[in-house]
Protein backbone atom coordinates (compact mmCIF):
# COMPACT_ATOMS: atom_id res chain seq x y z
CA UNK A 1 0.00 0.00 0.00
CA UNK A 2 0.99 3.55 -0.85
CA UNK A 3 3.84 2.56 -3.01
CA UNK A 4 2.84 3.91 -6.47
CA UNK A 5 6.78 4.71 -8.09
CA UNK A 6 5.27 1.74 -10.26
CA UNK A 7 1.77 3.24 -11.24
CA UNK A 8 0.87 5.25 -14.39
CA UNK A 9 -0.25 8.81 -14.78
CA UNK A 10 -3.67 8.06 -16.92
CA UNK A 11 -5.80 5.27 -16.74
CA UNK A 12 -5.38 2.41 -18.98
CA UNK A 13 -1.98 3.60 -19.89
CA UNK A 14 0.09 0.65 -21.15
CA UNK A 15 3.31 -0.68 -18.92
CA UNK A 16 6.80 0.47 -19.44
CA UNK A 17 5.53 4.31 -20.44
CA UNK A 18 8.40 5.58 -19.02
CA UNK A 19 10.27 5.66 -22.56
CA UNK A 20 10.35 9.19 -23.87
CA UNK A 21 9.57 8.67 -27.48
CA UNK A 22 6.46 6.61 -26.34
CA UNK A 23 5.47 9.42 -23.65
CA UNK A 24 5.81 12.01 -26.68
CA UNK A 25 3.83 9.97 -28.73
CA UNK A 26 0.72 9.59 -26.55
CA UNK A 27 1.47 13.14 -25.73
CA UNK A 28 0.71 14.70 -29.65
CA UNK A 29 -1.97 11.44 -29.85
CA UNK A 30 -3.80 13.45 -27.12
CA UNK A 31 -3.34 16.60 -28.51
CA UNK A 32 -0.77 18.35 -26.26
CA UNK A 33 1.86 19.91 -28.63
CA UNK A 34 5.88 20.62 -27.85
CA UNK A 35 7.68 22.34 -27.30
CA UNK A 36 5.24 25.17 -25.24
CA UNK A 37 3.00 27.32 -27.47
CA UNK A 38 3.57 30.48 -28.40
CA UNK A 39 2.86 33.82 -25.74
CA UNK A 40 -0.22 34.76 -25.59
CA UNK A 41 -2.15 31.40 -25.68
CA UNK A 42 -3.17 31.55 -29.48
CA UNK A 43 -3.89 29.52 -31.58
CA UNK A 44 -1.73 28.78 -34.74
CA UNK A 45 -4.50 28.86 -36.81
CA UNK A 46 -7.54 30.91 -35.88
CA UNK A 47 -5.29 32.95 -33.56
CA UNK A 48 -7.98 32.97 -30.58
CA UNK A 49 -7.30 33.32 -27.28
CA UNK A 50 -7.24 29.69 -25.39
CA UNK A 51 -6.28 28.47 -22.00
CA UNK A 52 -2.53 26.76 -21.35
CA UNK A 53 -1.82 24.34 -19.17
CA UNK A 54 1.07 21.98 -18.94
CA UNK A 55 0.49 18.31 -19.47
CA UNK A 56 1.77 14.84 -17.52
CA UNK A 57 4.67 14.49 -20.42
CA UNK A 58 7.56 16.51 -20.01
CA UNK A 59 7.78 19.30 -21.92
CA UNK A 60 4.00 19.01 -23.74
CA UNK A 61 0.99 21.44 -23.63
CA UNK A 62 -2.38 21.89 -24.15
CA UNK A 63 -4.52 24.78 -25.24
CA UNK A 64 -8.04 24.11 -24.01
CA UNK A 65 -11.46 25.66 -25.02
CA UNK A 66 -11.57 28.91 -22.59
CA UNK A 67 -14.10 28.60 -19.57
CA UNK A 68 -16.35 25.77 -21.21
CA UNK A 69 -17.29 22.85 -18.66
CA UNK A 70 -18.41 20.00 -21.38
CA UNK A 71 -20.54 16.87 -20.32
CA UNK A 72 -17.76 14.28 -20.08
CA UNK A 73 -20.26 11.81 -21.40
CA UNK A 74 -20.79 13.74 -24.87
CA UNK A 75 -16.80 14.00 -25.39
CA UNK A 76 -14.99 11.26 -27.19
CA UNK A 77 -12.50 9.32 -25.23
CA UNK A 78 -9.02 10.56 -25.21
CA UNK A 79 -10.52 14.00 -25.43
CA UNK A 80 -11.12 14.74 -22.11
CA UNK A 81 -9.36 16.79 -20.49
CA UNK A 82 -9.66 17.78 -16.63
CA UNK A 83 -7.39 20.55 -14.64
CA UNK A 84 -5.73 18.50 -11.60
CA UNK A 85 -5.82 20.80 -7.97
CA UNK A 86 -1.90 21.38 -9.22
CA UNK A 87 -3.31 22.87 -12.34
CA UNK A 88 -1.87 20.48 -14.87
CA UNK A 89 -4.15 19.03 -17.47
CA UNK A 90 -5.23 15.27 -16.99
CA UNK A 91 -6.42 13.35 -20.24
CA UNK A 92 -9.06 10.91 -18.91
CA UNK A 93 -8.04 8.39 -21.79
CA UNK A 94 -10.67 5.64 -22.40
CA UNK A 95 -12.13 6.02 -18.82
CA UNK A 96 -15.79 5.55 -18.35
CA UNK A 97 -17.05 9.43 -17.20
CA UNK A 98 -18.80 9.03 -13.70
CA UNK A 99 -22.72 10.41 -14.15
CA UNK A 100 -22.54 14.44 -14.24
CA UNK A 101 -19.05 14.51 -14.47
CA UNK A 102 -17.58 17.57 -16.75
CA UNK A 103 -14.45 18.13 -18.87
CA UNK A 104 -12.47 20.40 -20.71
CA UNK A 105 -12.30 19.79 -24.28
CA UNK A 106 -8.89 20.65 -26.61
CA UNK A 107 -9.19 23.81 -29.11
CA UNK A 108 -8.19 21.29 -32.08
CA UNK A 109 -11.69 20.00 -31.53
CA UNK A 110 -13.25 23.40 -31.80
CA UNK A 111 -10.82 25.50 -34.31
CA UNK A 112 -12.80 26.87 -36.69
CA UNK A 113 -9.74 26.61 -39.42
CA UNK A 114 -9.15 23.07 -38.89
CA UNK A 115 -11.05 20.36 -40.13
CA UNK A 116 -13.01 18.09 -37.99
CA UNK A 117 -11.82 14.98 -36.69
CA UNK A 118 -13.39 12.01 -37.41
CA UNK A 119 -13.61 10.50 -33.37
CA UNK A 120 -14.81 7.36 -34.61
CA UNK A 121 -13.51 6.10 -37.90
CA UNK A 122 -14.76 2.58 -37.75
CA UNK A 123 -18.43 4.43 -37.33
CA UNK A 124 -17.55 6.16 -40.61
CA UNK A 125 -16.45 3.45 -42.45
CA UNK A 126 -19.69 1.83 -41.40
CA UNK A 127 -22.04 4.55 -42.80
CA UNK A 128 -20.35 4.21 -46.04
CA UNK A 129 -20.56 0.38 -46.63
CA UNK A 130 -24.18 1.04 -45.67
CA UNK A 131 -25.03 3.63 -47.87
CA UNK A 132 -23.31 1.54 -50.48
CA UNK A 133 -25.37 -1.47 -49.56
CA UNK A 134 -28.48 0.19 -49.63
CA UNK A 135 -27.66 1.80 -53.17
CA UNK A 136 -27.37 -1.95 -54.51
CA UNK A 137 -30.49 -3.16 -52.32
CA UNK A 138 -32.96 -0.51 -53.42
CA UNK A 139 -31.18 0.65 -56.69
CA UNK A 140 -31.13 3.55 -55.55
CA UNK A 141 -28.86 6.31 -57.75
CA UNK A 142 -25.54 7.96 -56.83
CA UNK A 143 -25.89 11.43 -55.18
CA UNK A 144 -24.95 14.03 -57.41
CA UNK A 145 -26.84 13.01 -60.62
CA UNK A 146 -28.67 15.65 -61.88
CA UNK A 147 -33.11 15.88 -60.73
CA UNK A 148 -34.70 14.66 -63.79
CA UNK A 149 -37.98 16.07 -62.08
Amino acid sequence: MGDTDDTASCPDRPGGDSDHLTAAFHALLEGATAPRPPLPPECPFCELGQERYATGYAGHWILLEPRILVPAHTVPPRRRWIITSTGTAMNLWDAEPLPGATCRIPHRMACPRLEPEDHWPWVTALRQYNRQRSQRLFGLPDAGLPDTG
